[in-house]
């Protein structure tokens, strides 16, 4: 069964990071979490600004202090927000993705809700932005919130959709993804993805039909994937359908949401052969970059850092 008892909510305090906030909340109320919101500064130490003049002195910078940082955090959340659950309010000096993480494992948070976009923009992902290094060292499951995503609302997410490739972190995922819909008496898709031979025209060459081949190849990945669906619901049972596709798998992933209209995206943090977040294509990097909906990205136990 999952729960989740204490919810980190990062923010810089832009309005693009208030559509995680209403998500960070919903969750919070759902399953009667404790939710922190944190906001990492520069060091609150007074800072001298070098001129490069020698007969003049150095400016010095005076950052807000503790205090008024706090204050413009609780100006952030509004005041009805708090209502029926238990909220922190922590600011901390360093590096963003740092002081996220570290407060993260510290305070042994069981969810992160993030923005997608930022004050520097989630499009610099690739370039080592703060989302990046979060997904990749996170120690629990990071919900990822695109700034256009559908209210929260009052229920937690009744259509999920879980993305699967048999590999350890999407098996972790999709035994969310069933608790999840099960909790919320939702339903969940689970779908694969096959991308080898899937664009390529069907046509027999020699003693191998492509054709047949990749009939084999649907019908082994379905077999395969409703198997994997009733030996990870015993205990969650859930409305759930499993659904093979054909093609480039981020781009399968967000057609299917698309489609069917969920409000939430399942996935594993690594792929089959333990890909890390961070490398270019990875069709979860991908999925949270271009999603129109929230994405949960999953961790298998031991594989962060």
């Amino acid at each position: 069964m999952v729960t989740f008892t204490k919810i980190l909510y990062p923010t810089d305090l832009s309005e693009a990071s208030r559509p995680a906030l209403d998500f960070a909340v919903t969750v919070a109320r759902w399953y009667g979490a404790r939710l922190t919101v944190l906001h990492a500064v520069p060091p609150f130490e007074p800072v001298v600004v070098p001129t490069g003049l020698t007969d003049a002195s150095n400016p010095v910078v005076y950052p807000p202090s503790m205090d008024a940082v706090r204050d413009a955090m609780r100006e952030f959340v509004p005041e009805d927000v708090p209502a029926g659950i238990d909220v922190d309010f922590v600011a901390d000096a360093g590096d963003p993705s740092r002081v996220v993480v570290d407060h993260a494992v510290s305070a042994a948070s069981d969810l992160i809700v993030i923005g997608t976009h930022g004050r520097s923009g989630f499009d610099r992902l690739l370039g080592g932005s703060v989302a990046d290094k979060i997904l990749r060292r996170a120690p629990c499951p990071v919900l990822t919130i695109p700034p256009h995503a559908r209210a929260a609302g009052t229920r937690v997410f009744g259509r999920i959709l879980c993305a699967v490739d048999f590999s350890p972190s999407s098996q972790q995922a999709l035994g969310f993804a069933l608790a999840l819909a099960s909790q919320a008496h939702g339903t969940v898709t689970v779908m694969t993805a096959l991308e080898w031979l899937a664009e390529e025209e069907p046509r027999t060459t020699g003693h191998f039909d492509v054709g047949e081949y990749r009939r084999h190849m649907v019908e082994d990945a379905r077999a395969r994937l409703g198997e994997l669906v009733r030996s990870a619901q015993p205990d969650t049972p859930a409305r759930a359908d499993d659904v093979v596709t054909l093609g480039r798998a981020h781009r399968e992933v967000l057609r299917l949401a698309a489609e069917r209209g969920c409000d939430l995206i399942v996935m594993g943090a690594q792929g089959r052969g333990g890909v890390s977040l961070a490398l270019f294509g990875s069709t979860t990097q991908q999925v949270v970059r271009r999603a129109e909906c929230p994405v949960l990205v999953v961790h298998r136990p031991g594989a962060v850092g």
